[in-house]
């Protein structure tokens, strides 16, 4: 398999040969950028038997060329750069009379020596007496220009004269040999052969060390993270929800930091969002890869489940906008214990059932909280297959802990002292992702606390309108509340979204109460808590006279609902408190409904 680096290497007419060789649809047309990842998407599609060998890119190949040449070039360096200034001398040393020329064996007779007897420190005496008699030999021919100054040794005691000056400090044996010929081999022009026969010598060994010394130390420092991150490819699987930014890629958001941006997030490339039809909100499970030098997030290499149905399954699926909305049919069963009083009364005068939406209208401090944690709780129970979200909008910290600990569902909260944009950015992703899995079949139910609050922070995000409502509510802030909770439905042939919300009432604020009017008539079920029994601690604090299920002879047996609208009629000029405590009483002795209603007829 190739990876995006190899492929970005290689040339636009290679790439188009390996995706003929993928089948790899309208690949000619495509840009470079494009044309990797449409092959890397397609390597990811293909079985791993099918997919052809993997050929070596014209790059690749002049690297290695390139590498294998370097060391057998590198010894040879040596040998050419002391067979340079030997060519030259002989073509210097050719004018020179025949008296000179007999004194160039002496200088190669102490050549030899010379270049032996660095390694024995036995011998260094005997270099420092040839050193002393080449003085002596030296001395006439200095003395000479003042006899004679046409002649012509001159000039090479000057030579000799100016190249120790920058030779001896640097001991090493090339330099000593330097010393030997210059002296033998003496030139009318010394300037010329100081840049001819020494410059040469430093630059080959400058390069001799910088080829052998770097090369062995860097190339396996660069080859070990390279093999480490390959041998994580593949191996790793996490999930996450799908946004899809505006400029075409995507990240998938962790459930930890409440699917919003944090350093878990995965990134997806726009062709794998084509390729697969993928939308904000899906829920996406896949094999990963860590980040590569400069990148920042890990990448998704492989999808494995989208919403938890396969890729060709998710393609063809019905937007959830064009599903046929239905009343709900099947009933979510909330009893649990006996001693659970709140679940069952909520069984027998407002049932709750799949694509229900539903409002809990609440005065502060009346329990809605427990109320919504054991409703939580019997659904988890009760039905396993439904996939449960509690959504906390503008609450306190302490309460969202709470429930994350005593809930088994998903909890996503944006507490109070949020900006209304993470709000109003948390509920659009959750409810994105509720719509995704409607998609899919799933039913999905969720709690959210509350509507009104979410409304709140609509109100302050959304640009201003100029037509302002009464308590301070814009013309135009209540239409995505709107559109959040009328998303609850039951598809025709499919899946179920039901959303249970609460609504303040009584806070003495009159935007809450202009929030409450437009949510009134919306629902089609409505719970109804009375802050007089909650002061008297009456738990549950239900009105049961003014709360009700539209359409409720759906969810309930013929009997049943006979029965229930018996004791309506009975508590019909009971009030609240009376109503509850009547119930409650009836209700202690009895295991579940069925027996509570049985023992009625007495």
């Amino acid at each position: 398999m190739y990876n995006i680096e190899e492929l970005r290497i290689r040339l636009l007419s290679e790439l188009k040969e390996i995706a003929e060789e993928l089948g790899v649809k309208n690949f000619k047309n495509l840009k470079k950028d494009d044309l990797v990842y449409a092959i890397l998407d397609q390597q990811a599609i293909t079985p791993e038997q099918a997919l052809p060998k993997k050929k070596p890119s014209v790059v690749e190949a002049e690297v290695k060329e390139q590498e294998k040449a370097k060391p057998a070039q590198s010894p040879q360096e040596e040998p050419a750069a002391e067979s340079k200034p030997k060519f030259r001398r002989q073509n210097v040393t050719e004018d020179l009379p025949a008296a000179e020329k007999t004194e160039k064996p002496k200088a190669s007779v102490s050549e030899k020596p010379e270049f032996k007897e660095k390694p024995e420190q036995k011998e260094k005496p005997e270099l420092k007496e040839r050193a002393f008699q080449r003085e002596k030999r030296e001395e006439p021919v200095e003395k000479k220009p003042e006899s004679s100054p046409g002649s012509q040794p001159a000039p090479a005691a000057s030579s000799e004269e100016d190249k120790p000056k920058f030779i001896r400090p640097r001991r090493k044996v090339v330099e000593v040999e330097q010393v030997v010929p210059s002296a033998a081999a003496p030139t009318p022009t010394p300037a010329p052969v100081e840049a001819e026969v020494e410059l040469p010598r430093r630059k080959n060994i400058r390069d001799i060390e910088e080829v052998h010394v770097p090369t062995a130390e860097t190339v396996p420092s660069k080859k070990k993270p390279y093999v480490s991150m390959r041998e994580f490819e593949g191996i790793i699987e996490n999930e996450g929800v799908l946004e899809i930014m505006s400029e075409g890629y995507g990240f998938l958001r962790s459930l930890d930091y409440n699917y919003l941006a944090s350093p878990d997030d995965i990134y997806v490339s726009p062709s794998q969002i084509k390729l697969f039809g993928l939308k904000t909100g899906d829920h996406i499970k896949g094999s990963i890869r860590p980040p590569k030098e400069g990148e920042k997030y890990f990448a998704l290499l492989k999808v494995i489940s989208v919403n938890g149905k396969t890729t060709e399954e998710i393609r063809d699926r019905i937007p959830f906008e064009y599903l046929t909305p239905l009343f709900p049919e099947e009933r979510l069963n909330l009893s649990t214990r006996s001693d659970n009083y709140s679940t069952r009364i909520l069984d027998l005068f407002a049932p709750i059932g799949k694509g229900q939406r539903g409002m809990i209208v609440a005065q502060p401090k009346t329990g809605k909280t427990v109320l919504l944690q054991q409703i939580a709780n019997a659904i988890a129970e009760n039905h396993p297959e439904v996939h449960l979200m509690v959504l906390l909008i503008d609450e306190r910290p302490e309460e969202v802990t709470d429930m994350a600990r005593s809930v088994k569902a998903e909890v996503i909260s944006s507490t109070f002292d949020e900006q209304a944009e993470r709000h109003v950015k948390v509920a659009s992703i959750v409810l994105e992702k509720a719509k995704r899995m409607v998609e899919c079949g799933h039913d999905v139910v969720i709690l959210l606390d509350s509507i009104t609050r979410l409304a709140r922070a609509y109100n302050t995000v959304v640009p201003s309108s100029g037509k302002i409502l009464s308590g301070g509510v814009d013309a135009n802030a209540l239409h995505k509340p709107k559109r959040f909770f009328g998303a609850a439905r039951n598809v025709e042939n499919g899946g179920s979204l039901t959303i249970i919300a609460t609504a303040l009432v009584e806070t003495g604020s009159k935007m809450d109460e202009v929030i409450f009017e437009e949510f009134k008539g919306t629902g089609n079920m409505e719970l109804a808590l009375d802050r007089k029994l909650a002061n008297r601690r009456i738990y549950p604090a239900i009105d049961v006279p003014s709360s009700g299920t539209r359409r409720e002879d759906l969810l309930m047996d013929k009997e049943e609902m006979q029965r229930v609208w018996i004791l309506r009629k009975l508590m019909s000029d009971m009030t609240s408190q009376e109503a509850m405590e009547f119930l409650l009483q009836r209700m202690k002795g009895t295991r579940d409904n069925v027996e509570f209603l049985i023992s009625m007829n007495g």
